[in-house]
Formats: structure tokens, sequence, C-alpha cells
């Protein structure tokens, strides 16, 4: 009578153990959430390629005007301004021609400003300049609905005597390159592109 408990008693948790097993399982299952269908983008990889390199060169400017460092700044905006006349605007599928030449003026800004950058002697003129550089860039990237990364559009309100001022980031949190260790949480995400 004995040994019969005991077998009772080991299988019946031998049943408890694996019905819980199952019931984690499908719990689990239940839980996963389904992987996300890969995206096409709607442009070229020429053209991508090219803008991700436009853009990583703004990165370092915005990161060199962040340090208030007018060397680095100067560097990145040399890189930023090959980048600019290199973008493959003649990739973007237009019909009408209009996307493309729009595209192209906002390039042609920005390699514009990146050298007018370069060219100025004083941080807060080389800040002027990023200024220009990053409107027409959050306006090139609109243009041609570039979907290969999230973008924020960051604005500081106390910029240029309160006048305010725009800039992009790769990241949600603020590092103001317009006033840099000064007030360097200074602004707010106002937008952000992920098309």
């Amino acid at each position: 009578m004995r040994l019969f408990s005991v077998s009772l008693l080991i299988v019946a948790n031998s049943f408890t153990i694996l019905s819980c097993g199952g019931s984690d399982k499908k719990a689990a299952e239940q839980n996963e959430v389904p992987a996300a269908p890969i995206k096409a983008s709607k442009n070229s990889d020429a053209l991508n390629q090219s803008f991700a390199k436009l853009l990583g060169s703004y990165y370092e400017v915005k990161d060199a005007l962040v340090a208030s460092d007018t060397a680095k700044a100067n560097t990145a905006a040399a890189t930023l301004a090959v980048n600019a006349d290199s973008l493959m605007v003649n990739e973007i599928i237009d019909s009408s021609g209009l996307l493309k030449t729009t595209a192209s003026n906002f390039a042609a800004t920005i390699s514009g400003s990146a050298k007018g950058l370069m060219g100025e002697k004083e941080l807060e003129a080389k800040r002027k300049e990023f200024q220009m550089i990053s409107e027409a860039l959050y306006d090139l990237t609109r243009t041609i609905r570039y979907d290969q990364e999230k973008i924020y559009h960051q604005f500081c309100p106390m910029a240029f005597n309160d006048a305010g001022a725009y800039w992009l980031s790769k990241e949600e949190q603020i590092k103001n390159p317009y006033f840099g260790s000064k007030m360097l949480s200074c602004g707010e995400t106002k937008d952000s592109l992920n098309f």
C-alpha cells in the first residue's frame, strides 16, 4: 500500500510538472511578438547610401559643435560639403522632375552653408551656418522621404537671443549644438522623421 502511494505521488508530481511546463510554453508563445516584416525602402540603395553618408557627416558637425570644437567642426563640415555635392539625387523616383530639383536645391544649400561654416572664425557664426544646414537637411529628408532610420527634429528656444533654432539628431536625448556645455540639455524633441 505504501509503495502504491509513493508511486501515485510520483505520477501526480510528474503530471503537475509536465502540465506546468506546458502552460508556461503556451504562455510564452502567446506573449511572443511576431517579427516585423522587412520593410523595403522606396528609395534606391545608391540614394540611401549617399544620404546616409550625408547624414553621418552632419551628425559629426553637430557633435563637434556640442563639444565647442571648431577644428573638428571644420573637418566635419568639409566632409559634409563633399557628401552634399555627391548626393545621388538622380536616383530619386520622380516622373515630374520636381522632387529631384527640390532635393538638388537643398543639397546645394547644405554644401554652401558647410563651406560657409568652415570660413567662419567665431564659434557663434559657425553655429549660425549650422542652423541653415539643419533647416535644409530637415527639408531634404522630408523631400526624399529617407526611410532607413529614425531622425529626431529638436529645438532650442533660447538659441540666437531667444529666436530659437532646430537641429537633427539620431538620438532622442538632447545634446544642444547651439550652447554646448553651457546648456547641453536645453531643448526638446519637436518631431521625428520615420518614413
